[in-house]
């Protein structure tokens, strides 16, 4: 669950709540080290695994509350004695969340906004619509493009919504590692923007919207414009996969969703293992 600014101020707001924060994690764990949540008397934001590691984390938080207790440590065993079986175990701190917190917290959550990868869907239509809602939860700033000013409506409240006469140039404006997914209304206009992404070079991930043979059009395409096939090589078309068969824009967003973050994450991986070996030299 990605927390935002916004949602910290409104729970926050006119409450009493306890911060309960893993502080360390041994073996096999719901959550890692600084995974975090607020507990309120009624409410809850955030998450530090589910099960019954957060439920006891819970009920301890709201003894605090009642009890006006300030600051209490636990060390939970995940075995079978509070029913699950992770084998691994986690210290959690439970602390008032005083101003000072609060204003740290504020801090953290702008930060890591700044950082987010971010993820550019070039068309607004009803798949783009779909995959940003399916993103919308997820850690990425989403950001639409589309030359249509009458097609924004009913987008998430945090997707930052572009009206761009020259989708291409939004290309060349994302910053470095960025994710492209390319389903605009027209597919010469899917062509060039690809092509854009592509010539980068820095892309974490370029996608577009299609098929078996529109990627095959695609490559003749680029051929004629003087690009090798290695380039296409890159491109993920049908995006989403060719596998499910259901072509919903709902099922669609949520496919390439996964996609994203399946790619991302292996890609950054694979960053890091090359670093870990050249350290090691």
């Amino acid at each position: 669950m990605v927390v935002r600014l916004e949602q910290l101020d409104q729970f926050v707001k006119n409450k009493t709540c306890i911060l309960v924060e893993i502080v360390d994690a041994k073996g096999s764990t719901p959550r890692e080290r600084g995974a975090w949540m607020l507990v309120s008397i009624t409410g809850l934001l955030g998450t530090i695994g589910g099960g019954q590691l957060e439920y006891i984390a819970i009920d301890t938080a709201r003894q605090m509350l009642r009890g006006r207790q300030e600051k209490r440590e636990l060390l939970v065993p995940l075995g079978p004695k509070i029913g699950q079986c992770c084998g691994g175990k986690v210290t959690v701190s439970l602390k008032n969340f005083n101003q000072k917190l609060t204003n740290e917290m504020r801090v953290n959550l702008v930060e890591e906004r700044a950082h987010l990868r971010s993820v550019v869907i070039m068309g607004a239509g009803h798949v783009g619509q779909a995959l940003a809602r399916a993103l919308d939860p997820l850690p990425f700033k989403t950001i639409v493009v589309d030359t249509r000013s009458d097609v924004f409506e009913g987008l998430p409240e945090n997707v930052e919504k572009r009206l761009s006469v020259l989708p291409e140039a939004e290309v060349r404006k994302a910053p470095a590692d960025s994710v492209f997914v390319v389903m605009t209304h027209d597919h010469a206009l899917d062509f060039m923007i690809v092509k854009e992404a592509l010539g980068r070079g820095d892309a974490a991930y370029v996608g577009m919207i299609g098929s078996k043979t529109k990627r095959a059009a695609f490559v003749r395409w680029m051929k004629k414009e003087g690009v090798g096939k290695t380039l296409c090589d890159l491109l993920f078309c049908p995006i989403g996969g060719d596998s499910c068969g259901d072509k919903r824009p709902e099922v669609i967003g949520a496919l390439v969703a996964a996609q994203i973050l399946v790619h991302t994450g292996v890609r950054q991986n694979g960053i890091q293992e090359k670093l870990n070996e050249l350290a090691s030299f």
